[in-house]
């Protein structure tokens, strides 16, 4: 069920032209979640959009809320369900922040460029 979440999480960052998807399996490395969505948008606008268009699908498709965090004008939300956090940064907010990288040895399962 986990896995088909995190997809369904994913594919609702497309509808919306999210840009570089990563899903990253981070059960091996940490005990915070299952897994980690991270993905870029062009503005805080986008940013948003995604968030918005994330939360109001799972909570209609599973009856799910997640915990929200940040606000748009900081280039950085958070929606986390428990199991899988997704992180929506705007484009210059990820390359500042490289989480990425910080997460680097969990094991990617879905990179949409």
């Amino acid at each position: 069920m986990t896995t088909d979440f995190a997809h369904r999480l994913v594919e609702l960052a497309e509808d919306k032209q999210a840009s570089e998807i990563i899903l990253l399996d981070i059960q091996k490395v940490s005990t915070i979640a299952d897994y980690f969505i991270i993905c870029s948008a062009d503005n805080d606008r986008q940013v948003q959009a995604i968030v918005d268009h994330i939360d109001e699908k799972i909570n209609q498709e599973f009856k799910l809320n997640a915990n929200r965090e940040g606000e748009p004008q900081t280039g950085w939300m958070i929606l986390d369900y428990g199991a899988v956090v997704i992180h929506v940064f705007r484009n210059d907010q990820r390359d500042y922040y490289r989480l990425d990288q910080l997460w680097n040895k969990a094991a990617p399962v879905i990179v949409v460029q």
